[in-house]
């Protein structure tokens, strides 16, 4: 057959599994139960699936978890940065189709991180292990939190961003987590509450860092030709970047710019529009600083201007200047491992009008047009941003 070329590539099923306390499942029954209702969402059965990529669970990542849903693809990616590794994905799918290689490739997660903690199964991994780089720096009990700590300190330290006001991001979080009904946790915190809980790694208190959660999601992008045979409408990748900057801290040139200041830039160039034109943002958040320092490298506020940024409300969903993870984020919706899955699913539900008391609304109205879901995988190690459209 004869490859198609230059096809554009739209997502046209999304879905999460059961999130949050799912005791009694494991994580291969969390991907099917997304992947089923993704393709639930789009109308479609699971033989026009000829692309599939996943990571983070089995032996030989994809083939297992393909295997356990009855797949047989002839295109794979397995592709693990942490928790960019949604948005790389996405945009090597997007390639894939664009490319003839695949018409109908899906993204699928799960997880049951919290539930194997109170099992037994797990514990609590305070870093990534000491090989390679890394048995440099772990002697000195450099744990993952410890590192975002220390850049958090850098940008204080350098641009005079305030404790409160990283704290005003938890608090917008759970802010719009309030309106979502699978968001994990939705009562109302203050500045003062962030602020004087316990101490995790300074200046991170517990509510500046994500939740534990169990839970899946799955993103089905297909070609245009396929698109028109789907019960929704498409929402359609404009352009992607994706950037990988150091693993060891020492190698890191400035703790206060993350790999979006380029996965970013090369998103928004490939996709034609400004930051200024975006409508929503879905952020990875697995501690405020993440947020923070991530709306500075996407070119939505000045480099050092961030902590002012997010003040005064700027990031809600209802009303806010530019709506920030308008489920509740990792910090307050969900966070069941590598989060990057998630903040594609809330983008497209945004974009299609429907995430209810969440939705953001236009003057007048009207539904957003354009969004972007950027991930961030490791401690700023890598990142992949994703420009999404509507029509």
């Amino acid at each position: 057959m004869t490859a198609v070329t230059g096809r554009k590539a739209a997502i046209v099923g999304v879905s999460l599994s059961d999130c949050g306390r799912v005791d009694e499942a494991t994580p291969y029954a969390l991907h099917a139960q997304a992947a089923r209702r993704a393709l639930a969402d789009a109308g479609l059965d699971r033989s026009v699936i000829d692309g599939f990529a996943s990571a983070g669970l089995g032996t030989l990542a994809p083939a297992e978890v393909a295997e356990y849903l009855g797949l047989r693809p002839a295109w794979v990616d397995s592709t693990s940065v942490g928790g960019s590794t949604w948005e790389v994905m996405a945009a090597h799918a997007a390639d894939a189709i664009a490319a003839g290689h695949a018409r109908a490739v899906l993204l699928v997660y799960g997880s049951t991180a919290r539930a194997d903690i109170r099992a037994g199964r797990r514990t609590g991994n305070l870093s990534f292990g000491a090989r390679g780089p890394l048995q440099f720096e772990v002697p000195y009990g450099h744990t993952l939190i410890a590192k975002y700590a220390m850049a958090a300190r850098r940008h204080m330290h350098e641009y005079g961003t305030t404790i409160e006001q990283l704290a005003e991001v938890a608090v917008q979080a759970r802010a719009n987590a309030a309106a979502n009904p699978e968001a994990m946790f939705r009562d109302p915190i203050t500045v003062d509450e962030v602020l004087s809980g316990p101490m995790v790694a300074d200046p991170f208190t517990k509510l500046h860092c994500c939740i534990r959660s169990d839970g899946g999601a799955a993103v089905l992008l297909v070609a245009e030709d396929v698109a028109r045979d789907c019960r929704t409408a498409p929402v359609w990748v404009l352009g992607s970047g994706e950037h990988v900057s150091h693993t060891a801290m020492s190698q890191w040139p400035d703790f206060t710019v993350s790999p979006a200041a380029v996965s970013g830039r090369l998103a928004f160039a490939r996709a034609g529009v400004r930051p200024e034109e975006v409508d929503l943002a879905e952020i990875y958040d697995a501690f405020t600083y993440m947020t923070l320092v991530t709306l500075e490298d996407l070119g939505f506020c000045g480099k050092g201007e961030g902590g002012a940024f997010v003040e005064k409300g700027r990031l809600l969903a209802a009303g806010g200047q530019l709506p920030v993870n308008t489920d509740g984020g990792g910090l307050s919706a969900q966070h069941p491992g590598m989060r990057g899955l998630f903040l594609l699913v809330e983008a497209v539900r945004q974009l299609r009008g429907e995430a209810g008391e969440r939705q953001v609304r236009k003057d007048g109205g009207r539904l957003p047009e354009l969004a972007v879901a950027s991930g961030t995988g490791g401690w700023f190690c890598s990142s992949g941003t994703v420009v999404l459209g509507r029509g």
